[in-house]
């Protein structure tokens, strides 16, 4: 079985995409090592992680100051309490202000709880090395980079440029000839030729569009 063959799948129900991955039942190396690979370099939110623990810092060390400082006898009260308790025992749950307050934390809860769960954009692709303790991961852009130079390599083809989405790879091919299919299938070939090479751990649909320069 040729390269080609172990990397090439028929069309799904989108209509000119193709997966990249070797079919079921085949050997993909050390499924360990493969797991590895993906967890090394799944994204990660690390903004959003260091606001968060910037403002649980703070909050910590105010109310830290807050306590030593009564203890000691001389209060800061950088928070005005007195106020605050004034107005907490004047206000009822149902005041509008007061509804509207927890509607805005209830909110800003539930936008880092989805940040926390949704993945991030990845920028390394996980390949395969047989071997648990050797980690790779391929750059995004330079995976895109390569498979936008395989593409360039098929006669007839101008200029031609790769993005990755997700799982996806979406390729953009320019060309002055008229069969826009054949086109199609030849760019598609080499750039599943290319990943085959790369070898990379999850496997990746591939979208080809052909377009005539202006």
């Amino acid at each position: 079985m040729t390269t080609q063959e172990m990397c090439t799948v028929p069309p799904d129900d989108e209509g000119g995409a193709h997966r990249a991955g070797p079919p079921k039942g085949a050997r993909t190396g050390d499924r360990t090592a493969d797991r590895a690979a993906v967890r090394a370099f799944r994204p990660r939110r690390r903004i959003p992680a260091i606001v968060v623990s910037v403002l649980l810092a703070l909050l910590g060390l105010l109310v830290a100051a807050e306590t030593i400082s009564g203890l000691v006898g001389r209060p800061l009260r950088l928070v005005p309490y007195d106020g605050m308790l004034s107005w907490t025992s004047a206000t009822s749950w149902s005041d509008p202000l007061v509804l509207l307050s927890s509607a805005v934390v209830t909110l800003l809860g539930l936008v880092l709880l989805a940040v926390a769960l949704v993945p991030g954009r990845p920028s390394m692709v996980p390949a395969r090395s047989g071997d648990p303790g050797l980690v790779i991961g391929l750059r995004t852009r330079t995976v895109a980079k390569a498979l936008a130079h395989a593409a360039e390599e098929v006669p007839g083809v101008h200029a031609a440029r790769a993005r990755m989405r997700g799982h996806a790879v979406v390729v953009t091919a320019a060309t002055s000839g008229w069969d826009k299919e054949r086109f199609g299938e030849e760019v598609r070939d080499a750039v599943l030729t290319r990943l085959a090479a790369l070898d990379p751990v999850e496997p990746y649909r591939v979208v080809v569009n052909v377009k005539e320069p202006r």
